[in-house]
């Protein structure tokens, strides 16, 4: 991976599991386009390094998939994975796992960092929540996804994209740090016929982290519900 870009490596601490090393952008000021391919696809200058970046979400995510028990034959995609520090953990315990992004960077990185770990390749997609149908290979038992909710969505884009993706009994994971823009996407999910759960994140400082503060959100259409949904 030499672009143009520079980058660093990094070892993350992922609680219940073994560490993970990983290659991101060196800083939020790397920039490298000299084919225009991210130009075409929308992405500016501005936020070309974003899915370089290691996010605090996705590290709260990490964490939650290693505690999560696996289900036998489970397939499971990571919208928006960025570095798909998720997917990583995932693939690592045995999950069949598909990992999709718009950035088109994203995917050689995720290759490069499977083996960076000594693990074998994973599925990549390259696919934005905007595309009508996009061919991921689902739909999925698990789709998960981290800090996805960082602009309105008025036409719901997102909450159909991961509805096409989900399948019959299948659950969704979100953790947002707290954007504020979960009110919509809630409503979309809710006209989809998902059901909510919602619960707080108050994460002290740890393992080099600093103190986290969001919401670990899961869905599940109505009649596979467990609970009652938070409104």
């Amino acid at each position: 991976m030499n672009g143009g870009y520079e980058t660093r490596e990094q070892r993350l601490e992922i609680v219940g599991d073994d560490d993970l090393v990983v290659c991101l952008l060196r800083d939020s000021q790397q920039f490298a386009d000299p084919a225009g391919a991210a130009a075409a696809l929308g992405i500016s200058e501005a936020h070309w390094s974003l899915f370089g970046q290691l996010w605090p979400s996705c590290l709260e995510l990490a964490d939650r998939l290693a505690a999560r028990p696996l289900q036998p034959g489970e397939r499971m995609l990571e919208v928006g994975c960025g570095l798909a520090v998720a997917s990583l953990v995932a693939h690592r315990r045995g999950i069949d796992v598909t990992a999709c992004d718009i950035h088109p960077l994203a995917g050689e990185f995720l290759l490069a960092n499977a083996a960076r770990n000594g693990l074998p390749p994973l599925r990549y997609r390259h696919a934005s929540w905007g595309d009508a149908e996009p061919d991921l290979g689902g739909p999925f038992d698990f789709v998960v996804g981290s800090d996805v909710l960082y602009e309105p969505d008025s036409r719901g884009l997102l909450a159909t994209f991961l509805a096409r993706q989900t399948a019959p009994g299948g659950e969704i994971w979100i953790v947002d740090p707290d954007r504020g823009n979960r009110a919509p996407f809630h409503r979309r999910m809710s006209e989809l016929g998902f059901v909510r759960h919602e619960e707080r994140i108050d994460a002290p400082s740890r393992a080099g982290r600093a103190p986290y503060r969001g919401r670990f959100m899961s869905y599940r259409r109505h009649g596979h519900d467990q609970g009652p949904p938070v409104r």
